[in-house]
C-alpha cells in the first residue's frame, strides 16, 4: 500500500453490560478479562503492525490511556456523543497530523485471535484503492441476537476479495437471527477502514456535516455542540453509496455481556464458568465473576453472578443483555 496505515482505537465507552466490573471510573477496556493485560492493551498490541497508533477517548479516561497503550497518540473528544462524532473528530485529527493515509478503526474492548493482520491489511487495501468505506464482517457461529448483521452484496476480487455492502441490519430477534445466518449475513464487528477524505466526504452528506465544517474551522467543541449523539453505522455507513465488506476470518467476540464468558473460558464438569474464586454445590451452567471475593453457589443454574467492589449482580444468563437497564437506573441516581 502506498500510504501509511493508521490504527485508530475507540476507547471512550464504559461497557455498561459488564457492570459491576465496568463502572464510571473503570471502563470495560481497562479490565483484564481474558488475561493479565487489559482489553485495551491487547488491542494496541494487535494493531502494532500499523505505522501509527491513535486512541480516541473521553477526558475522564485520557490520563490512564498511556498505562495501557504507551505508544499511542491520545485524542480527547470534547464530549461523548457516540461513534459518529467520535470517528469524525478522530479521522479529521489524523488527517491533520498524518496526511493521506488509511485509517483502521478498532473497538478497544473486543477479543480477537487468528489472522487479524492479514485481514486488516486486505481491508485497508480495498479502502485505499477503491475509495470505499470498508467494514469487516465476522462469519457467525450462532444466531446471536446481541449483534447487528451485515448483508453482503455483489462479490469483487480486486484489489482484495470483498463484497459490496448491501445493507446493515439492527440486532434481531431469535427467529430473524437464524434467518440472517442461513442467508449468509455477517456479524457487524464495528471494525472499519477508510481514507480520511472518503470518510469526511461521506460525513458531509449526513447530520454530521456541522461537525465536519466546525473541525475545518478549528472549533471542535462548537462542532460537537451542533450535533446529536449518533452511531457511525446509522449516520454514515447505512447511507453511503460506496461501502464494502471484507470477511473477517479471525476469531472474534465483543464480550458484550456476562454470558460471553462461556465462549472464552473452559467450564467445569457441571458447566460452570468462573473468573475468580468460587465454589459450586449442586449448581450448573452458571457464570461467576469476581475480583478478590469468593462466591459460593448452591442449587442454582443458568445464572450470572458477579461481585466487584461493593456491588453484586445476579441475572439470568438468558437476560444478561438487560444489565444495561440496571446501569441506566444507577446513572439516573448518580450511583454508577
Amino acid at each position: 500500500m502506498d500510504r501509511p496505515l493508521v490504527a485508530l482505537v475507540l476507547a471512550g465507552g464504559t461497557g455498561t453490560r459488564l457492570y459491576p466490573a465496568s463502572r464510571s471510573h473503570r471502563p470495560k477496556q481497562f479490565l483484564s478479562v481474558t488475561g493479565d493485560d487489559s482489553l485495551l492493551s491487547q488491542t494496541a498490541e494487535r494493531a502494532s503492525f500499523a505505522d501509527d497508533l491513535f486512541v480516541c477517548t473521553r477526558a475522564d479516561f485520557a490520563d490512564e490511556i498511556p498505562e495501557h497503550a504507551p505508544e499511542a497518540t491520545v485524542l480527547v473528544e470534547p464530549e461523548g456523543k457516540d461513534t459518529g462524532p467520535a470517528l469524525t473528530y478522530a479521522t479529521h485529527r489524523i488527517r491533520e497530523e498524518v496526511g493521506d493515509c488509511v485509517v483502521l478503526v478498532l473497538p478497544s474492548d473486543h477479543t480477537v485471535s487468528g489472522n487479524f493482520e492479514s485481514v486488516a491489511r486486505a481491508g485497508a487495501r480495498v479502502a485505499a484503492e477503491t475509495g470505499a468505506l470498508v467494514t469487516f464482517g465476522v462469519e457467525p457461529t450462532r444466531p446471536d441476537t446481541g449483534y447487528g448483521y451485515i448483508e453482503p452484496g455483489e462479490k469483487r476480487e480486486e484489489p482484495e476479495p470483498h463484497a459490496e455492502l448491501a445493507a446493515f441490519h439492527e440486532k434481531p430477534d431469535a427467529e430473524t437471527a437464524s434467518e440472517y445466518v442461513d442467508a449468509g449475513y455477517l456479524w457487524n464487528a464495528g471494525i472499519f477502514a477508510w481514507t480520511p477524505d472518503a470518510f469526511l466526504t461521506a460525513a458531509r452528506d449526513t447530520e454530521l456535516a456541522p461537525l465536519v465544517d466546525a473541525l475545518d474551522d478549528g472549533d471542535a467543541a462548537g462542532g460537537f455542540a451542533a450535533v446529536d449523539d449518533v452511531s457511525v453505522d446509522y449516520a454514515v455507513m447505512e447511507r453511503t453509496d460506496h461501502a464494502a465488506v471484507v470477511s473477517a476470518t479471525f476469531d472474534w467476540d465483543d464480550l458484550g455481556s456476562w454470558d460471553a464468558l462461556e465462549r472464552v473460558f473452559d467450564a467445569d464438569e457441571d458447566g460452570n464458568v468462573a473468573l475468580g474464586d468460587y465454589l459450586a454445590i449442586d449448581a450448573a451452567d452458571n457464570v461467576v465473576a469476581s475480583d478478590d471475593k469468593h462466591v459460593s453457589l448452591v442449587g442454582v443454574e443458568g445464572l450470572a453472578v458477579v461481585a466487584y467492589d461493593d456491588r453484586v449482580l445476579v441475572v439470568s444468563k438468558g437476560r444478561a443483555q438487560r444489565v444495561r437497564e440496571v446501569v441506566s437506573v444507577l446513572k439516573e441516581e448518580g450511583r454508577f
